[in-house]
């Protein structure tokens, strides 16, 4: 990995070398508070009021020479102007051409300055992570919270684009009136649903968004991937070896995995109950027939995750074979009349949960531009399975038999699932391009600041190469071997977890509290929808085609609730306020489900089905957006990495809760509801009260 130093040296613009982040002294001054610390236990609020004041001096000389920068753009533009007022009055083609071109080298200089916003930004958040982990503190908290909230704060003036979006306005307005020339008089401002199209300006807003802690839909879906992007700009070798390694109909072999495992995770939702009541069992053993395939996910998430280290094509084909097998026997239990055979089924299908790969796939081995695309669809994929799921096994309402062989709402989903999954395999044999591989590692390491998912860096394009002087490269070389030794410190420092111990060390208070949540939105929803079955049939005398419908209708929901939550709601609300408001709903949604009355009315438990359901599913994206946010860097990549730990937290919560449904049913399903309803209640209260803990370091 190169030091972040020296990629700062390498990319500076020669001609604004005093104006950057003094990043070299920044690091020599760490390490010196850190021995100071340790050797002298020199007074701590000395050192961070030392170390705020010098971070104050570097923000502010960086924020002054953008507001200039600002300053003068806007100035090109106003004289621009006064051109194109001429022109009006006496047109002619080749000038406006020219003017045309003008306006666009004013363009390519905001992106040359937004690139020097970008890697200050970036800077900056490596050395207060550098401070903090040196100095034992969180600093970083303090700092961003007193300085982003002040009304005269510089620090927004680094992380979001103040005054840059009135120069891209001014620009975008001016482009499209130069090129509409066909007698229109509407500007872009009276047609705000109509989008100019201008490489340049299409270029600058790709960067003002990545600049901004603003999202926007697919971002808010790419979060809950938890495929953690990269803060730091792509070496154009980085780059080609991405896109060498793409391949488009493997990439859509990953997601039809995806789509094919949540379909097959809740298509037996609805006839659970039917099934565990035909082999002999009591209705409530659908707990743990529903959460059998979860159990084994607990393992097969750990080990499908060290296997795509070596291979993507292996994985995907032993996935299909088991998951084929685990459905066979799985449908063929109802003819030997055996509940074992049955659950062994499910275990078999969880042992072939390859979600692991299919996150994988996405981090390593798509481009970093499509990168957040392809992590959306890997969620609007799921969220497809999860509604078609349930809406398949409503239609799956028949009865015949071919040879000893019974095909019948119970058997149907299995059979169907083991077709599927025959004809995925032979898709991804004749398909699947396996991506070179030049070292163990899918690709070059790139550590990851795990405080951002959304400052990556400017389009390769934009970027110019530099050439240092002879004098600068002496320079260079003698500050480089300082950042190989005390800015990248030791190689043991930066490499990733090797088990699930020294992942579990890794953890901040922070991070606990988020995976708490995580395990707590699941416990809620598989509580939900798996005793969806027993607790209409009981109260309701629902049919299984209602049941389907119903669960059909929540998993629908996914994708709207997204959309109006990544569009609107997070650019009005910090995340962390959403998180604590999704929680408190949740809370709602979960007290509202209780049967306190001889009557337990149908709106009531679709009312609060619905509460409880959609905001455990804002509460997924949020929560996952701060993970990323919080968690370490050496969690980004390797076996045991924060997408993987969030997929056990999620599953050990399935298991849970499908074990709770069971041990409850014991004590009759009368008294199902509210028992299973108690732990529900009392995890949610925890996690609310342990986020109001941790709320002032969730940034």
């Amino acid at each position: 990995m190169v030091a972040f130093g020296k990629k700062l040296k390498e990319r500076q613009f020669p001609e604004w070398q005093n104006y950057y982040m003094n990043y070299k002294l920044m690091k020599k001054k760490v390490k010196q508070y850190a021995q100071q610390i340790q050797v002298s236990g020199q007074d701590r609020r000395h050192v961070l009021k030392e170390f705020s004041r010098m971070l104050d001096t570097q923000i502010e000389k960086i924020v002054l020479f953008v507001l200039e920068q600002q300053g003068v753009l806007a100035g090109r533009i106003d004289k621009l102007g006064e051109r194109r007022a001429a022109l009006e009055e006496q047109p002619d083609i080749s000038l406006i051409s020219e003017l045309r071109e003008a306006y666009r080298e004013v363009g390519r200089d905001l992106l040359k300055l937004l690139h020097f916003v970008e890697i200050n930004a970036t800077g900056l958040r490596k050395i207060l992570k550098k401070f903090d982990k040196r100095c034992g503190y969180r600093f970083t908290d303090y700092y961003v919270s007193s300085r982003s909230n002040h009304p005269y704060s510089q620090l927004q003036q680094v992380f979001k684009h103040v005054g840059i979006g009135a120069v891209v306005g001014a620009l975008s307005r001016n482009l499209a009136d130069i090129q509409d020339r066909q007698g229109s008089y509407l500007s872009i401002y009276d047609q705000p649903s109509v989008t100019f199209k201008d490489p340049v300006i299409d270029t600058i807003k790709a960067a003002v968004d990545r600049l901004t802690h603003s999202t926007n839909f697919l971002g808010f879906l790419g979060q809950h991937a938890l495929i953690i992007q990269p803060e730091e700009i792509p070496t154009p070798q980085e780059e080609q070896a991405e896109e060498e390694r793409y391949h488009f109909m493997s990439l859509v072999l990953n997601l039809a995995n995806t789509f094919l495992y949540m379909v097959n995770t809740y298509i037996i939702v609805p006839t659970a109950d039917d099934y565990s009541l035909s082999l002999g069992a009591a209705a409530t053993v659908c707990g743990v027939i529903i959460g059998s395939m979860a159990v084994a996910q607990v393992f097969s998430s750990i080990y499908f995750s060290a296997w795509s280290n070596k291979s993507y094509f292996r994985p995907l084909v032993f996935s299909s074979i088991v998951l084929l097998l685990g459905n066979t026997m799985y449908a063929l239990a109802y003819d030997l009349d055996s509940l074992t055979v049955l659950i062994a089924g499910r275990l078999f299908c969880g042992l072939g949960s390859a979600r692991a790969v299919n996150r994988r796939y996405i981090s390593d081995c798509v481009p970093l531009k499509i990168r957040m695309q392809a992590s959306a669809a890997f969620v609007s994929a799921s969220a497809l399975g999860m509604a078609c799921g349930p809406a398949l096994a409503g239609l799956l309402q028949t009865n015949f038999k071919i040879y000893a062989l019974t095909f019948n709402e119970v058997t149907l989903p299995g059979w169907v699932m083991s077709l599927a999954w025959l004809i995925y395999l032979l898709w991804v044999w004749i398909s699947f391009k396996e991506p070179h591989r030049e070292t163990e590692d899918c690709v070059v390491p790139v550590e990851v600041d795990a405080g951002t998912t959304e400052n990556e860096g400017l389009e390769n394009g934009l970027r110019q190469p530099l050439i240092l002087s002879s004098e600068d490269k002496k320079q260079d070389e003698d500050g480089d071997q300082e950042n190989d030794e005390s800015e990248e410190a030791s190689e043991e420092s930066r490499k990733p977890a090797t088990s699930i111990a020294s992942a579990y060390r890794l953890l901040t208070p922070s991070v606990k509290v988020q995976l708490l949540i995580y395990f707590m939105l699941k416990y809620a929803m598989e509580i939900l929808l798996s005793e969806s079955s027993v607790i209409t049939t009981y109260y309701f005398n629902w049919t299984t085609s209602s049941v389907a419908i119903f669960l059909a209708c929540l998993g629908l929901t996914v994708l709207p609730v997204n959309i109006i939550v990544g569009s609107y709601i997070s650019n009005m609300f910090e995340d962390r306020q959403i998180l604590l408001a999704s929680e408190i709903m949740v809370c709602i949604g979960i007290i509202l489900s209780f049967n306190i009355s001889s009557h337990y009315s149908i709106p009531q438990y679709i009312c609060s089905a619905l509460i409880t359901f959609v905001f455990s599913e804002v509460l997924e994206g949020v929560n996952l957006s701060l993970l990323s946010r919080v968690m370490s860097s050496r969690l980004a990549r390797g076996t045991y990495n924060g997408g993987l730990l969030s997929t056990e937290a999620g599953t050990l919560a399935r298991v849970v809760a499908d074990g709770t449904i069971t041990l409850a049913g014991y004590l009759g399903e009368n008294k199902l509801l509210n028992i299973t309803l108690i732990p529900s209640l009392v995890i949610c209260v925890g996690s609310i009260a342990a986020t109001l803990l941790t709320y002032n370091s969730l940034f």
